[in-house]
């Protein structure tokens, strides 16, 4: 049928001077076809890989690191990572991404919001409403640890960072809101205001003192909610929760002393970091 509608003659004799040329689409061929699952990640705090330990292989970006974790403590393996792609290279400007292979079809490239998905489909266990909590309860507390961790302690590490340009520290701040693991837990749990908004509030002027009581109350309680248990909660199996708090932990054994030492000082946390640290480093090698 025939639109009713016709453009103005002087209009059609414009438009006829910049013609839509239509073209197929060009299929990569890659040269090395993906073999196994990549995720790209911001760099380790040091490029000399050792190979028989494979230490350093962990991102220095605690964004990066939770998902890391949390693809280790799942049970997967033969991970490979690499750190030679800019955030902006990453789904949305930002890292990490996950790029899967494909053999029947073409490869994916995933945003974190995907990367559970993925992974339930390869350990088969995306099927427990507990997300691998004892009970209901024990599910519910998780996302208050998750909004402690994503809080306060989440301030103490980046005040304890070298200041970064004040442009600088804006777009990162926007990059990582909404891609922590907690966005996995249902439901999720209360957002951040302050630090994890891309403007603060007008009028203040955090600094990691003012914050340090907060922060050592957060780290006690940490390590006495783990006391001797395996896992966080006294799951059988790890969480997402411990995905974080090794994230965390992990990153704040690399922070300045005042920050460090309140961790170094539990005994649990030091011993539970540097076994599941093992654990993590054991599933990923380089690209």
């Amino acid at each position: 049928m025939a639109s009713t509608f016709s453009l103005p003659e002087p209009l059609q004799r414009f438009l006829s001077k910049f013609p839509l040329h239509t073209y197929p689409p060009i299929e990569v061929t890659a040269k090395n076809p993906l073999q196994r699952p990549t995720l790209w990640i911001a760099p380790p705090r040091t490029t000399a890989i050792d190979q028989n330990t494979n230490s350093d292989i962990l991102s220095a970006d605690v964004e990066c690191l939770k998902w890391q974790a949390y693809i280790a403590l799942r049970g997967l393996t033969n991970v490979a990572v690499r750190w030679d792609i800019s955030p902006e290279g990453g789904i949305d400007g930002r890292l990490p991404c996950l790029h899967t292979p494909a053999f029947d079809a073409k490869d994916e490239l995933l945003a974190p919001r995907g990367i559970p998905g993925w992974v339930d489909g390869r350990v088969h266990g995306g099927n427990d409403p507990l997300n691998g909590y004892k009970d209901g309860s024990l599910q519910d507390e998780s996302h208050a640890w998750v909004s402690l961790l994503e809080g306060v302690v989440h301030a103490a590490l980046v005040l304890s960072e070298p200041p970064q340009p004040v442009l600088s520290q804006l777009f990162q701040t926007a990059a990582a809101g909404g891609m922590a693991i907690a966005v996995t837990l249902s439901p999720p749990p209360a957002p951040l205001t302050g630090l994890s908004s891309l403007l603060p509030s007008y009028g203040t002027n955090i600094s990691l003192s003012s914050i340090q009581g907060q922060y050592a109350e957060a780290i006690a309680s940490l390590s006495e909610r783990l006391g001797t248990d395996t896992w966080f909660l006294g799951s059988e199996n790890p969480t997402a929760l411990d995905a974080l708090a090794f994230a965390y932990l992990h990153s704040l054994f690399n922070s300045k002393d005042s920050t460090r030492i309140e961790v170094t000082r539990r005994v649990n946390l030091v011993a539970w970091e540097q076994r599941v640290r093992t654990q993590v480093e054991a599933a990923f090698t380089v690209a």
